[in-house]
């Protein structure tokens, strides 16, 4: 009975292996369905989960061995028994490696992070590019590791954002599951960064998507608690800070203050953000006035860095030790308005430098000191009515985040989640109510769309603003031989009147001319060279261009109400 087993056996195999090449194909071809797709989610979960894990476990082991020290966590404190010169030498070395990298393997020499993959989610069906997203994350892995003043969330969002590009690619898959993947990956790796599984989730519905739409949410679930499951294996469940003691309203009295204190931290994230952005544009000018190499940029920028960090170390990657000593309270106020002042401008410099990292953690880090600032003030004025200094600068480390990243919702879950305090929700939901409230009609809703914004792309007034840049004008004219196409004298009349739009522009281009010009049709150029005549490539209908808007917002409203 055993030999005829065999033939069966091998049969058996083979029709197991063709039926596994068969559904590969169909999912290439077809795409996944909801099933399959929860179990792409979970792989995807899982990858990025690890991908974030690794990044950070590599930054601590690097930075351990650059500074001497065992517990990162308390850098600063390890910095002040380093030789001056080293804590100079470090960054700059490190600066002029991402310098090296970006430069050989991106395009622009700027490191790749969130604002990236929002783009991606909006207008590149959920893609990212790959190439230059590997270039970035080693980058900013180097900048954190020596030195840098920005945090790891923006590079991990992107590793994971590569990620799910390729498992879109190898799947073939469209617009709104190239989408759900990005939003997957996301959410895996900031839940597996911070041991936040429900902010992460939220994250990524928020601030990636931008959109709660519920057939994306179960398996972004998936991957979100993926991610922290491979956390908590290796780091178990810990929170990031604690507190020492309750924190609780002592009279909703004390109300007011918060209210008052959320005001004041969105406009100290207003003055982090536009600090980025203008030291950005000194940087950038300074760098065309003198001629210097873009890739000596970053190591400029790492000997401002060491230079501020021999005298105050405070600045040094993360700062999860001054954090923690702001919400501890153990700061005095004098001390505290220092490190608010030198951290903003350590950030602005290691952005400004194209070093990478993100700036949710120092965000969370300002945001601290600026609570703890405004606390031992109000409970010196009002100590009657005042309950803990700590309170305070927990919630304006929710404030000040949740103003820059624009996320109200995921910033005050993960505040909860990184301190393990779900007392403060009162406190903290204020605060960060008025504080995103300001700074969104200060800035372009957030850092991150303001970073876009500066770019050309208008993704912070929403779909019906950017849509119209997702479609070229050639993919929607009507070409010479079509027999609804444009008369080709009349076209050649409306180019000497110069009306007229280039091939490869957009809708968003050609849209305004309609309205300004009330033709029917654009005739659509090819320009071949600044003296040369324009070659007619064909013709652009008004109301072929607004079929296609109404097409796009129609399908993007169903993704986003599905």
């Amino acid at each position: 009975m055993a030999e005829p087993t065999r033939p069966f056996i091998a049969k058996q195999y083979g029709l197991a292996l063709n039926a596994c090449r068969d559904g590969w194909l169909v999912l290439r071809q077809q795409g996944p369905s909801q099933v399959q797709f929860w179990f792409i989610a979970l792989a995807v979960g899982v990858a990025a989960g690890f991908a974030a894990l690794f990044f950070r476990k590599g930054i601590e082991a690097l930075q351990a061995w650059l500074y001497g020290t065992e517990d990162v966590q308390y850098l600063h404190s390890a910095a002040t028994y380093l030789p001056w010169y080293w804590i100079l030498v470090i960054p700059i070395i490190g600066g002029l490696l991402t310098g090296l990298i970006l430069h050989h393997f991106t395009r622009d020499g700027v490191a790749r992070s969130v604002a990236d993959v929002i783009e991606g989610a909006a207008l590149r069906n959920g893609q990212v590019g790959t190439k230059a997203g590997i270039a970035s994350a080693f980058a900013s892995f180097i900048t954190l590791s020596t030195g840098g003043s920005t945090g790891r969330e923006g590079p991990v969002v992107h590793i994971a954002a590569v990620i799910s590009t390729r498992v879109s690619r190898w799947i073939s898959a469209d617009g709104i599951t190239g989408r759900d993947l990005l939003g997957c990956a996301v959410a895996a790796a900031v839940s597996a960064s911070f041991n936040a599984p429900i902010a992460g989730a939220l994250f990524a519905l928020e601030v990636v998507l931008r959109h709660f739409a519920v057939h994306a949410f179960a398996p972004i679930v998936i991957a979100s608690v993926a991610g922290t499951v491979i956390s908590r294996l290796e780091f178990g469940d810990v929170r990031e800070f604690t507190s020492p003691e309750t924190n609780e309203l002592v009279f909703y009295q004390e109300l007011p203050a918060f209210l008052l204190l959320g005001l004041v931290c969105g406009l100290v994230a207003v003055v982090l953000m536009r600090s980025i952005f203008w030291t950005d544009d000194i940087g950038t000018a300074f760098q065309k006035h003198t001629g210097i190499p873009r890739w000596l940029r970053p190591a400029i920028a790492g000997a401002l860095l060491g230079g501020i960090a021999i005298f105050y170390p405070h600045i040094i990657g993360v700062g999860y030790e001054t954090t923690l000593l702001a919400l501890t309270g153990e700061l005095a106020l004098n001390e505290v308005m220092v490190f608010v002042v030198l951290k903003t401008a350590a950030v602005a410099i290691t952005m400004a430098g194209r070093m990478g990292g993100g700036v949710f953690s120092p965000s969370l880090m300002i945001g601290a000191l600026s609570g703890l600032a405004f606390g031992l003030i109000a409970t010196s004025v009002f100590p009657d009515v005042s309950g803990s200094v700590s309170l305070y600068a927990l919630a304006g480390m929710g404030a000040v985040a949740a103003a820059v990243l624009g996320a109200p919702i995921s910033t005050t879950l993960i505040v909860f989640e990184l301190t393990g305090d779900w007392q403060t929700g009162l406190a903290v939901m204020v605060a960060v109510s008025m504080s995103t409230a300001l700074a969104s009609r200060l800035v372009d809703r957030s850092f991150f769309l303001t970073q876009l914004e500066r770019r050309g792309v208008h993704l912070a007034a929403g779909p019906q603003a950017y849509l119209l840049a997702m479609f070229t004008v050639s993919s929607v004219m009507r070409k010479p031989d079509d027999p609804r196409a444009a008369d080709e004298a009349r076209s050649w009349e409306l180019i000497g009147d110069g009306i007229y739009v280039d091939a490869a522009a957009t809708l968003e281009v050609a849209l305004p001319i309609f309205d300004r010009t009330l033709v029917p049709f654009i005739p659509v150029v090819t320009l071949t060279g600044k003296d040369a005549a324009p070659e007619l490539k064909g013709a652009l209908f008004h109301v072929d261009a607004l079929k296609a808007y109404n097409r796009a917002l129609a399908a993007t409203a169903a993704e986003e109400h599905s």
